[in-house]
């Protein structure tokens, strides 16, 4: 079973298949009891990813670690948002950009923007895969409108390395971020 990750202000909560379920039912008390948090009357935002992250796990239950968590504010108790791996480390499809690493992505709700969450979020998630399993690169894909993502990216050591079009989000940019060792 994978284990919270806590930062200062943030618990990084796995999305068990139970939750996942309970969020594509629509029963959303059953699914914040599964997760602790309170969750938005929006949720869930994401269906089709959550049904994508509900098969994966189902066929493959040593993902847990890797996929989805809930970012939950410890101090309301409340979910702000969610963060998580596409995969495991290696992916096939990373590998003309980041042979090794894995992809993540981020989205933090509206009413809780641009107070540093996501920075945060981001930050722990890659500690815990560096500390944890040694990986140390790390890809994010962005679209090119998508100025405040692009400039949390820079900020965290992201560079932009190539250009993918998504068949869902369209054109996108594919930016790594890989972590010297302190050796």
């Amino acid at each position: 079973m994978a284990t919270a990750i806590r930062t200062h202000r943030l618990d990084l909560i796995p999305m068990t298949p139970a939750f996942l379920r309970a969020s594509l039912g629509g029963d959303l008390i059953e699914a914040g009891r599964q997760v602790g948090l309170a969750l938005p009357g929006t949720w869930p935002d994401i269906r089709d990813i959550l049904a994508l992250r509900l098969g994966q796990l189902e066929s493959e239950p040593a993902l847990q670690p890797w996929l989805l968590r809930a970012i939950g504010l410890r101090s309301s108790g409340e979910m702000v948002g969610h963060i998580g791996f596409h995969t495991s480390p290696g992916a096939d499809y990373l590998e003309p950009w980041s042979p090794g690493g894995v992809e993540f992505g981020f989205t933090i709700f509206p009413p809780h923007r641009r107070r540093g969450y996501a920075r945060e979020a981001s930050l722990a998630l890659m500690q815990w895969a560096r500390d944890v399993h040694d990986v140390s690169s790390f890809v994010v894909t962005i679209s090119p409108g998508n100025g405040p993502s692009l400039a949390l990216a820079a900020g965290l050591g992201f560079v932009r390395v190539g250009t993918h079009v998504d068949e869902v989000d369209g054109p996108e940019n594919v930016l790594v971020r890989n972590i010297v060792s302190a050796a």
